[in-house]
């Protein structure tokens, strides 16, 4: 049977012979974090439960990350919504590398892959604003 480690929660385990064994949604954690942090993300997509979370205004940083966890490797999935503007190609490559490194340090694990899917592209007021405007109040 595992026992909790000491001072790390519910997310990490010791099983029997030594090894620490991490829940997915520890791991998803830290790679919604991760994501997150980088500029030109405006946040993460996830399904019905996430959006639940959203309205009852809590917060849910594993939102929009799919975990497949090995015992030493890691395969993750992260579902974003990128600000209008941004290159797409370098905000993804961004991501990737945050999370890899993330979760890399912060686990112990080998990250295999990190998929990075672009679900929406996010605008702010000032854009809307812009783009609402009549083209001949845009030539002024």
């Amino acid at each position: 049977m595992a026992d909790i480690l000491e001072g790390k929660g519910v997310g990490a385990t010791m099983a029997n012979d030594g090894s620490i064994i991490f829940s997915p949604d520890v791991v998803a954690t830290i790679a919604g974090v991760a994501a997150t942090s980088v500029e030109g993300v405006a946040g993460m997509s996830g399904g019905i439960v996430d959006g639940i979370v959203d309205i009852l205004g809590m917060k849910n940083f594993k939102k929009g990350v799919k975990v497949e966890l090995g015992t030493e490797e890691t395969i993750i999935n992260a579902n974003i919504v990128i600000k209008y503007g941004y290159k797409l190609n370098e905000v993804c490559l961004e991501v990737q590398k945050k999370i890899k490194n993330a979760v890399e340090t912060m686990t112990g694990l080998r990250v295999v892959s990190v998929d990075v899917s672009v679900l929406g592209i996010s605008f702010d007021d000032d854009t809307k604003k812009k783009q609402a405007q009549p083209e001949s109040s845009k030539l002024k």
